[in-house]
């Protein structure tokens, strides 16, 4: 989760992960920030974002991209 928080971090300097739960939903991330998170996750955890990842719910939070990133991790 640590290395997830750094890459977000580094994408969007400005949000709260910690506790956000309305990334998208708010706009606080826009679509060039999505495809980066997409690139940087396949990256750094060897996984495969399908379009049908590419969900809301998936994104408004950390934890929800985590959990993202470990169900892809198998």
């Amino acid at each position: 989760m640590e290395t997830l928080l750094e890459i977000l971090e580094d994408i969007q300097p400005d949000a709260d992960y910690q506790t956000c739960t309305t990334l998208i939903d708010d706009g606080i991330l826009d679509s060039f920030a999505i495809l980066s998170i997409v690139s940087e996750l396949q990256d750094e955890f060897g996984i495969k974002i399908t379009p049908a990842d590419l969900t809301p719910e998936n994104f408004n939070s950390a934890d929800a991209l985590w959990q993202m990133v470990c169900r892809l991790k198998g």
